[in-house]
């Protein structure tokens, strides 16, 4: 589903249908007689100069294939009649919802949570808890219960000492006493992270609820976030199975004694960190701040670093054997530069509730709507205990087109709410009275149904909502045609994918390697040594020992099977067996040994069967937008396409 919805968002951001043309009507080009005008090809042209990174696709006239294939698809997709099935129609009605509650949430409510959210994520608290674990849907009696352990418990902590009592308690089934560490904001469920900052250091919180239970919090410090830390490593892991690899430990021991030498730390992590992402960069990692990484040695080290150069000493986290080198520090961003990534997780956290709860009482004001109902006496008055039983109908001469709520020129109807309640039985998790109950359904009802008429209603209120959906309503029906038209070729076409690997057997290569013995070593004249000793036989071990001596390492061996690529091979490195010659590479030398060069080989179809499909559904592809520019006819008007290039050139 992911794949859908990265190509959705590229034709939303590459090519999409602009509505409401400007005063510009000049029509550009007409697929089947539907005109397609310059104003719409200026703007998505415009809009995407700075995106596309094929040079080829800023060409007016190739910027124009593309979009003229795009609009044939679009054309086909609508003859085929995809935009009606029901699946169609459901992931866009469920898109736009979800897309409306940005355009319609209480942005006052917002902006002050995304405020309070910078402030916590500026700051970590450290602390642990005792919680008493009971079932969201727990009944009153256990949910009593639970309340009144956990007073039991604070009493207990305030007297005896919170850590005391919370190892004690601590059972990890239904009492977890647990010590949380650092965190700040968005790390914790939004009451636990609330009881943590507004409770003062060395004080023990109130009791309170979250979706697991009852908790108390005992916060033991608080300070400012250490910010973001940018560092390289080198990483060296275990190798099962391979009797010829060295034990972790001694080879990072030994990249950490070249270090201590004065050798470079990046070239020394792109000759030999099994880290293969970050190793070509020389062990650079992308910037993280603390609880990102996980990995507690990994984080507390990298932290403990205090100058741009520090390097820690070698040491073991549950992915391998870490060196550690500070690049660079930053503290925590100013809140303009936060605001937009803390404006999501907000609206995807249990902040929600509250935005959601402003919205609808912006709404009801908006509709003038009241909670209150005197219909909500007559619906207590029908209610029975079956209702707590899931089994609760409407009874016999029930009015259900009489009149209950009006919201803005929709009616509701006494049947309506009926019908929410018979629904709503299903989840009625304990007993209470009629009268409660009713009011707070109501409630939820009115809220969904006003949220409802505002979601429906807003395509025409606001052009900006109107433009986006638009945008995914076209991207959606295209994603629906590929994957219809060509994605699908793997299932249906193996005979023609057979043929098409047949033909094309030559792209479909393993390519030539070498098994062979790296020699790497800052001092050229070691590599002399060693090459001489590689002549004689001598085992890697045996050499080891007579080049690193007196706690010196001079010398460290790769031993694999190599692609030219391979990082530890120098550029055009010749593949032709026995002892090279001695190249400069990565600001070290290298003396390669080759013991076997593998030819090129033939991928069998099973082998190269991805990237064969892949190809086949280009070439496949290609041929059907030949075959939709014969069924739909394409007319280009050469004036408007001309006084576009020139509206482009006087850009």
């Amino acid at each position: 589903m992911n794949y859908k919805y990265l190509f959705i968002l590229f034709f939303s951001t590459a090519i999409f249908n602009i509505y409401g043309q400007s005063a510009n009507k000049d029509i550009l080009f007409s697929v089947d007689g539907e005109p397609v005008y310059t104003s719409e090809f200026l703007r998505v042209y415009n809009k995407n100069l700075d995106l596309v990174q094929d040079e080829s696709q800023k060409n007016v006239d190739e910027y124009l294939s593309l979009f003229t294939n795009y609009k044939l698809k679009l054309k086909e997709a609508k003859a085929l009649e995809l935009h009606e099935k029901p699946s169609y129609i459901r992931e866009l009605d469920s898109y736009k919802k979800q897309l409306a509650k940005s355009f319609i949430s209480d942005s006052e409510v917002t902006d002050a949570l995304v405020q309070e959210a910078y402030e916590r994520v500026s700051n970590d608290v450290k602390a642990s808890h005792i919680l008493i674990k009971i079932p969201e849907n727990a009944n009153p009696k256990d949910t009593l219960a639970a309340y009144n352990t956990i007073v039991k418990l604070r009493e207990r902590a305030l007297k005896e000492g919170f850590e005391k009592v919370r190892k004690e308690v601590h059972n990890g089934q239904t009492v977890y006493g647990e010590d949380l560490g650092y965190f700040s904001g968005f790390r914790m469920v939004y009451p636990f992270e609330n009881a943590a900052y507004n409770t003062k250091v060395g004080a023990i919180s109130q009791p309170f609820k979250t979706q697991f239970g009852y908790h108390i919090v005992y916060v033991q410090d608080k300070r400012k976030s250490r910010g973001e830390r940018t560092v390289a490593h080198i990483m060296v892991v275990e190798k099962p199975g391979d009797s010829l690899a060295e034990k972790p430990e001694n080879r990072i021991q030994d990249i950490y004694k070249k270090l201590k030498q004065g050798e470079d730390f990046e070239a020394l992590a792109k000759q030999f960190s099994d880290d293969g992402n970050s190793a070509p960069n020389g062990g650079k990692l992308a910037p993280f701040s603390g609880g990102q990484i996980n990995s507690e040695e990994f984080e507390g080290t990298a932290f403990g670093l205090k100058e741009i150069g520090d390097v820690s000493e070698p040491f073991k986290s549950a992915y391998g054997w870490h060196i550690v080198k500070l690049l660079g520090k930053r503290p925590v961003a100013s809140f303009e530069k936060m605001k937009p990534e803390l404006e999501q997780k907000v609206k995807r956290d249990e902040r929600s509730k509250l935005i959601d709860e402003a919205l609808y009482t912006k709404l009801k004001a908006k509709y003038n709507l009241k909670e209150e109902n005197k219909a909500l006496a007559y619906f207590a008055s029908i209610l029975n205990d079956n209702f707590f039983k899931g089994t609760w109908e409407l009874p016999k001469g029930f009015t259900e087109s009489k009149p209950l709520v009006k919201i803005g020129n929709k009616q509701l109807t006494y049947k309506d709410f009926g019908d929410y309640l018979v629904s709503a039985q299903r989840n009625m998790p304990s007993k209470t009275d009629f009268k409660t109950l009713v009011s707070k359904q109501y409630n939820t009802f009115l809220n969904t149904n006003v949220v409802t008429y505002q979601e429906d209603n807003l395509e025409s209120e606001n052009e900006e909502y109107a433009h986006v959906v638009a945008e995914y309503r076209d991207g959606l029906l295209l994603f629906d045609l590929m994957e219809t038209t060509i994605w699908n070729t793997a299932k249906t076409d193996s005979l023609e994918i057979e043929n098409y690997y047949n033909a094309h057997k030559n792209k479909y290569t393993t390519p030539k390697r070498i098994d062979a013995v790296v020699a790497s070593s800052k001092d050229q004249k070691t590599l002399k040594k060693v090459g001489k000793l590689l002549k004689k036989r001598m085992g890697l071990p045996e050499i080891k020992a007579l080049i690193n001596s007196n706690n010196k390492i001079d010398v460290i061996f790769t031993v694999d099977t190599m692609e030219a690529n391979h990082q530890a091979l120098p550029k055009a490195f010749e593949f032709k067996k026995g002892i090279s010659k001695i190249y400069n590479h990565n600001n070290a030398f290298v003396l390669v040994q080759v013991n076997e060069v593998l030819p090129e080989t033939q991928k069998t179809l099973d082998e190269a069967k991805g990237l064969v499909i892949s190809d086949y559904q280009a070439f496949k592809e290609e041929k059907w937008l030949k075959e939709l520019a014969e069924k739909y006819k394409v007319v280009v008007n050469q004036e408007a396409l001309e006084s576009v290039k020139t509206q482009i050139k006087n850009q």
